[in-house]
C-alpha cells in the first residue's frame, strides 16, 4: 500500500507502531507500486528506507523484499543478470548494505530454475542477502528448486509467500502446504485478508464503490464468501473483537503458517491486525470457520 493508497507521513506511522508493538518484518516488492500513476515502482523500498535511515534503527527490522516481477518493463524476469541488477536497486532505495530475506517474486518456467538459484547464491555469498524465499511458485518448480540446491550444495528457498486465507485455501492446501512441511519451509501468505473482503467491510457491490480495490474483492461476493463472514461475525462476536481479527487468528493456528502477511492503510486497522496475535481461538471456533471455509 506504500506509494499507493499510502503516503510516506502514514507510512511512518504505521511503521513506528507496527515496531511499537513488538514486531519486527515488514515485507515489500522492488515492483510496489509501480502501477499507479506517475510512478516508476520502488516507491515501497524508498519509503521504507527513508524511515529506517531515520529511525537509525536497522538492526531491529527484518526487511524482506522481492524481485523478478513486471516493474514496467512489460513482462517478469528471474535471469541471473536481472537479479544481480535488481538487488542493486533494492539495496539503495532501503538504504542498506544487506537484504534479510530476498524472494523471487514470481516464477517464470521459461528460466532454468539453476539460474536463478545462482544469483541468489552470489548475492548471500557477497553478504548483500541473508536467506532467500520463493513467492508464487507451482509444486512442480518449488520442488525443482529445493532439489537443484540440495544437488548443488547452494542456498535454497527457505520460505515460501504462497497466496492463502480463508476464501483462497485450495492453492495451497492442496500440494504446496505438504511440500513445505516435509521441507521444513516457512510460510508467510498474502492477501491473508482477501484483499480486505475478511474484514467485513464489502458485503455489497456498492460497499466496493470508491475503494483501491474494490474491483479485486467483486469476487468474494458469492455464497461461500457471505458463508465466510457469517462464521466470521459469529466468531468475532464471541470474541469481542473484528472479522479481521478473527480471519488473521485463523491462519495463525494453522500449524504450516509462520507468519501471515496483512496490509493496513491506519492505525486503527494496524490495531486490529496486532490484537490477531492475541486471539487463542478455540477448537469450536476454528472448526466452524474450516467448515463455513471448506473447499
Amino acid at each position: 500500500m506504500f506509494g499507493w493508497t499510502v503516503d510516506e507521513t502514514k507510512a511512518f506511522q504505521l511503521l513506528d507502531s507496527f515496531i511499537g508493538a513488538g514486531f519486527d518484518m515488514v515485507d515489500t516488492a522492488n515492483s510496489y507500486s509501480h502501477w499507479v500513476p506517475g510512478n516508476k515502482g520502488g516507491e515501497s523500498e524508498t519509503m521504507i528506507g527513508n524511515w529506517i535511515k531515520k529511525r537509525a534503527n536497522r538492526s531491529k527490522v527484518i526487511i524482506a523484499t522481492k524481485v523478478g516481477s513486471d516493474v514496467g518493463q512489460g513482462h517478469r524476469d528471474i535471469s541471473k543478470k536481472h537479479i544481480l541488477t535488481a538487488v542493486e536497486d533494492s539495496l539503495r532505495r532501503l538504504q542498506t548494505d544487506y537484504i534479510d530475506l530476498y524472494q523471487t517474486h514470481w516464477d517464470v518456467e521459461a528460466t532454468p530454475v539453476d539460474e536463478t538459484l545462482s544469483a541468489h547464491a552470489q548475492l548471500v555469498k557477497e553478504g548483500k542477502v541473508r536467506w532467500i524465499g520463493a513467492s508464487n511458485f507451482i509444486p512442480e518448480r518449488l520442488k525443482e528448486s529445493l532439489d537443484a540446491s540440495k544437488r548443488d550444495g547452494i542456498p535454497r528457498y527457505e520460505s515460501i509467500q504462497p497466496l492463502y486465507n480463508l476464501y483462497e485455501r485450495e492453492p495451497f492446501e492442496k500440494e504446496l502446504e505438504k511440500i513445505c512441511a516435509d521441507a521444513n519451509l516457512g510460510v508467510i501468505t498474502y492477501y491473508s485478508l482477501a484483499r480486505g473482503f475478511l474484514s467485513g467491510k464489502y458485503r455489497t457491490e456498492t460497499d466496493l464503490r470508491g475503494h483501491a480495490r474494490g474491483s479485486g474483492i467483486k469476487m468474494y461476493l458469492d455464497d461461500r464468501g457471505f458463508r465466510i463472514l457469517a462464521a466470521l461475525d459469529r466468531v468475532s462476536k464471541d470474541y469481542h473483537t473484528t472479522p479481521a481479527s478473527v480471519a488473521i487468528a485463523w491462519l495463525i493456528a494453522r500449524p504450516s503458517v509462520t507468519a501471515p502477511i496483512a496490509s493496513a492503510t491506519s492505525v486503527e486497522q494496524l490495531n486490529a491486525l496486532i490484537k490477531a496475535t492475541e486471539l487463542k481461538l478455540d477448537n469450536t471456533s476454528l472448526s466452524a470457520l474450516d467448515k463455513a471455509s471448506k473447499w
